[in-house]
């Protein structure tokens, strides 16, 4: 896929990529010398995940990524070359490293994003705002951590690609964390954002116990002008809210291996159910033109087959688990996992 221009319904943009580690421990020691039974390693990041989970649905979307050339046979040996576009910039690649404790807990180590300069990060605009135009993509995927500037170490700015999208008529799907989730949710420049209870608690400052109180934040993000809230609850499944509907859905139990990139492939589901079945004339556009529902149901179930796979990028999209779709959730139902927001 690299350097090459498809048509595509879909582009995704991963602002700060990194190299994920996965140890496998039998048993693991705190505090002591631990031997792996096996190690995996793949190029991730959020936007990646989303671009590798629907390539293996036979979905083209190319994946921007800014790359540190100190390791220039990162995408072939990762496998990543066919589903991502690189942009080459001095440095070296951040590592993430998840220790993955047989039939225990998953623990991830991340590092911070490698700072980019003006130039660097104005080409990304570019490279993006070129491979929506040449594919004809409908969507950009915006997702993972935002890197600074390496000039003043203030976040990069994403309005020139939210200028730039709106002008073409593309739709954006957010997906951040931290300083910027809270900042970008206010400007509602995005049509989608997908936190999850935590950052949702986070946007609107207090606590969420219920799925009331989860419908009642996001309703506050719609306020903002972002036009679907979708999210993700855990065990509770996942929520998508309109100014004007509420959904909720979730799949049965499954068994959970790794919960890393989870979030990543609900994402990709709903995309991928999104382009999969357009609105028709005369048919329900929920206010916003797409087909919230289905791509819902489809999210949870993307998100079930995730956990139960040993990476942090999907390997395979079947077979995926029934799931149920409610239009009427129980607002009183209390969540299995509340939220605790810290006001701002």
């Amino acid at each position: 896929m690299s350097g090459q221009a498809t048509s595509s319904p879909i582009v995704t943009l991963t602002p700060a990529p990194t190299l994920d580690r996965t140890y496998f421990v039998t048993n693991l020691h705190s505090g002591a010398v631990n031997r792996a039974d096996g190690v995996r390693e793949e190029l991730a990041g959020k936007g990646i995940n989303v671009s590798r989970g629907l390539h293996l649905a036979h979905i083209s979307a190319p994946g921007i990524v800014p790359i540190g050339n100190a390791d220039p046979a990162v995408l072939v040996r990762t496998g990543s070359a066919e589903f991502l576009t690189p942009l080459w910039v001095d440095g070296s690649l951040r590592v993430s490293t998840t220790i993955l404790e047989h039939g225990g807990t998953t623990t991830k180590v991340n590092e911070n994003p490698r700072p980019l300069s003006h130039e660097d990060w104005n080409a990304i605009v570019e490279l993006t705002d070129k491979t929506v135009r040449e594919t004809g993509a409908g969507w950009l995927v915006i997702a993972g951590a935002l890197p600074t500037y390496k000039e003043s170490g203030e976040y990069v700015s994403l309005q020139p690609l939210f200028d730039r999208m709106k002008a073409q008529g593309v739709k954006v799907a957010l997906d951040t964390s931290g300083e910027p989730l809270g900042y970008w949710a206010r400007e509602g420049c995005a049509t989608v954002m997908k936190p999850n209870a935590e950052e949702l608690a986070f946007i609107v400052g207090r606590n969420l116990k219920t799925i009331g109180d989860v419908i009642e934040a996001a309703r506050e993000v719609n306020a903002f002008g972002v036009d679907v809230v979708l999210a993700s609850l855990g065990g509770d499944g996942m929520v998508a809210v309109t100014k004007d509907n509420a959904w909720s859905a979730r799949t049965a139990p499954v068994k959970v291996i790794n919960t890393v990139g989870a979030g990543d492939a609900t994402l990709a589901g709903f995309l991928a159910a999104v382009v999969s079945n357009p609105i028709e004339s005369g048919q329900d556009d929920f206010g916003v033109g797409f087909n919230v529902p289905i791509g819902l149901k489809t999210a949870v179930q993307w998100g079930a087959i995730a956990v139960t796979q040993p990476t942090s990028g999907l390997t395979a999209v079947e077979p995926l688990p029934e799931s149920t779709l409610n239009y009427s959730p129980d607002l009183e139902t209390a969540l299995d996992e509340p939220a605790v927001g810290k006001p701002h």
